[in-house]
């Protein structure tokens, strides 16, 4: 990640503008959210005028198009070349710190870009998932295609997964941290992954039937916000898809953004009862952890829907509640974390909580691509993150 420091004096040519120009971008959609973000603020940051950007770039998503592959790209350089396993672990442990905004950029906000732009970045995330394979054949050679490709997706999970917090470690630590997570993953044994299961529309038709009109709607708007995305969806379109034609979506919820607001508030009030359910009945730490991320994975897999939201789409929701939402996740997360540091005596707050993300951000991620729908998988894995990772004292 470019440092974005003073922009320079306008009038002057620095030789590296268009590096410069990409650093203030990527720091901007990543902090503000790119629906947020003009090319006025960006050419601000660098301090030139508009029509200077037009020159390197046609527009706002060619630009976020570019920010992005230039954060995979050094992934895709570092698990290309070959190397021993130790070393290409921790080179990959140092991109991650390098380029932290990549989880956000590519989940949240490349989620604005047409479909020919994501289909760019797409081919360059599988290249990264192609040495990655490699990288966990290097620790097993006798892993299974799909065994090896899980591993992949696991460990570019961990990568990320700072991303999406904001808690600081020393460099060195941090990456050893990161470091020993992937080789957590490398390291565990060979298993069989079960297959997809099925979605059998004759159970989505009882359910259907049995709805009321106010479930029926935040079940479309779940769906529509999370493939199409907030700002692309319209009232129309949830009471179509929910069969309600008309304004009779307004004696439910006055506007789009109430019903993206229940969606979110739903959906964490579902995770609040999972956690006070199991915090009354498991009264090991270990065991209740293990038992949360159980649940939280089998939720993340039957609504994938609210995870996208979640992700991607809380930024829309006006500035009070969205610091409300934002809270409730992370006095969530707060309670996993003091779960692990009563487990694990040896760890700290902050190393918990890079912990912690790791697993949550794993499960997320397998239950939104949809590239492996193995809950005991998934759960074996973030248990490992959380409870195996060993810790430098």
């Amino acid at each position: 990640m470019a440092e974005v420091g003073s922009p320079p004096a306008r009038g002057t040519r620095p030789r590296n503008r268009r590096a410069m120009i990409t650093a203030a971008a990527a720091d901007l959609f990543y902090r503000e959210g790119f629906d947020q973000v003009g090319m006025s603020d960006i050419a601000d940051a660098v301090g030139v005028g508009s029509s200077a950007l037009y020159r390197h770039f046609a527009g706002k998503q060619q630009l976020l198009t570019h920010v992005v592959l230039d954060e995979l790209h050094p992934f895709v350089e570092i698990t290309a070349e070959p190397g021993d396993v130790e070393q290409v672990v921790s080179r990959l442990a140092a991109a991650a710190l390098d380029h932290r905004q990549l989880g956000v950029l590519w989940q949240r906000e490349s989620r604005r870009l047409p479909e020919e732009r994501r289909d760019v970045l797409r081919g360059e995330l599988r290249e990264v998932a192609r040495g990655l394979t490699g990288l966990a054949r290097a620790f097993r050679p006798e892993l299974t295609d799909a065994d090896a490709r899980f591993r992949a997706w696991c460990a570019f999970s961990v990568l990320t997964s700072p991303s999406y917090h904001q808690v600081q470690l020393a460099r060195r630590e941090f990456e050893q941290l990161l470091a020993e997570m992937v080789v957590i993953i490398g390291n565990r044994p060979p298993q069989e992954l079960a297959p997809r299961p099925e979605t059998h529309p004759e159970q989505l038709e009882r359910f259907a039937g049995r709805a009321s009109r106010r479930r029926l709607l935040l079940a479309a708007a779940t769906r529509l916000f999370a493939e199409a995305g907030y700002g692309k969806v319209t009232t129309e379109d949830v009471g179509a898809a929910a069969g309600i034609a008309g304004p009779s979506l307004y004696n439910y919820f006055a506007s789009k953004q109430e019903l993206l607001s229940a969606v979110i508030t739903r959906g964490n009030a579902w995770l609040e009862v999972e956690l006070e359910r199991t915090l009354a009945t498991k009264a090991d730490p270990a065991e209740a952890l293990r038992a949360l991320l159980r649940s939280y994975i089998r939720f993340a897999f039957d609504h994938g829907g609210f995870i996208d939201i979640l992700v991607s789409e809380v930024g829309h929701l006006p500035p009070d509640e969205r610091h409300r939402a934002r809270q409730t996740q992370h006095a969530y997360v707060a309670e996993w974390v003091g779960l692990l540091c009563e487990a694990r005596p040896e760890l700290d707050p902050v190393r918990s909580r890079i912990l912690v993300q790791a697993a949550l951000t794993a499960a997320n991620d397998m239950a939104r691509t949809g590239a492996v729908r193995d809950a005991r998988a998934v759960l074996r894995v973030g248990s490992a993150l959380m409870l195996e990772t060993p810790v430098e004292a």
